[in-house]
């Protein structure tokens, strides 16, 4: 069942490149009494991703912070590696926007996000959204109709919905 506004997010562990390696991170460590805003992408280096929906939260991040937001989140289908890279050639990083890994789908598939193009080569890839949470209860939900658009769920939608 898709996630929906007025739900808790799951408990969820996700994966990030720490000082020593990949980490585990619980997702509720991290969205516990704050507003933050989760957002989810088919996947690291493919074309909407890069070019709209990461860039669209980097050049927003100082108007996400002064509207209260505590932490931004980018959560997509694969390893902590590729994201790690991919965080730091987008400037995801240096914003400091949050890159976890959902390695095997398993949120992405619990608040129902999951999509397949085999075509693509994408499995078990996640639709692309965005959600302001706070202390772990979605406020907002924005999800885009097809994978290719970066509308909705782009940083300015959100800050608007701010």
């Amino acid at each position: 069942m898709q996630i929906s506004k007025g739900d808790t997010i799951p408990s969820a562990t996700l994966l990030r490149v720490g000082a020593k390696g990949p980490e585990q991170i619980a997702l509720k460590d991290l969205t516990t009494g704050k507003k933050c805003v989760i957002f989810g992408l088919p996947g690291a280096y493919t074309g909407v991703c890069s070019t709209a929906h990461v860039p669209s939260f980097v050049k927003n991040m100082d108007a996400l912070r002064g509207a209260g937001v505590a932490e931004v989140i980018c959560v997509t289908v694969n390893d902590p590696f590729v994201l790690d890279a991919w965080g730091r050639e987008t400037g995801a990083t240096a914003a400091g926007i949050q890159m976890l890994s959902d390695a095997d789908a398993a949120f992405t598939k619990e608040i129902g996000m999951a999509f397949s193009a085999p075509p693509a080569g994408l499995i078990d890839r996640s639709q692309r959204y965005a959600m302001v949470v706070y202390d772990n209860v979605v406020q907002t939900l924005n999800i885009e109709n097809t994978p290719g658009e970066c509308n909705i769920s782009a940083g300015e939608a959100i800050l608007e919905s701010l």
